[in-house]
């Protein structure tokens, strides 16, 4: 069974810019754990959606952890730092609705976007809410581009 302490240790390594030992350890993680552990499955999706190198491959992880997100109860992410599940919401639907843009996706991009923008509420007045925050205005950007005909 995967414990948390694996999952943040895994994540941690993720962000630490070593790729593939991230994604073998987030992989690692997720081997063990069940169809029935929700919120371990949702957050390690999360993360290795953004150790893929084919937009497909990373779209397919984040529509899995968003997937997985519904089973997720309000305080069952608390013992990986995030004290109230709604905080992940935003930005599972902004990684969603970027890959979707990236595919040419546009009304399902925008479909993530407007979910986004109204669960931004959750999010904590911290340097991660306005990571988040400025990721969904630059999400909105670019799918006005998109809608345009301009890059952006």
């Amino acid at each position: 069974m995967t414990t948390w302490d694996a999952v943040t240790s895994a994540v941690g390594l993720a962000l630490s810019g070593d790729r593939q030992a991230g994604r073998s350890a987030l992989l690692e993680c997720w081997t063990g754990t069940t169809s029935d552990d929700h919120a371990h499955r949702c957050v390690l999706a999360h993360y290795l959606a953004d150790l893929e190198d084919e937009v497909a491959d990373e779209v397919g992880w984040d529509e899995r952890a968003l997937a997985l997100y519904a089973g997720v109860r309000d305080d069952d992410l608390a013992p990986a730092g995030i004290a109230s599940s709604r905080g992940l919401a935003p930005s599972l639907h902004l990684n969603l609705g970027d890959g979707y843009l990236r595919q040419g996706r546009i009304d399902d991009a925008a479909a993530q976007l407007a979910a986004g923008l109204g669960a931004q509420d959750a999010l904590v007045d911290d340097g991660y809410g306005e990571l988040v925050r400025r990721g969904l205005a630059a999400l909105e950007r670019r799918l006005d581009a998109a809608r345009s005909g301009t890059t952006g």
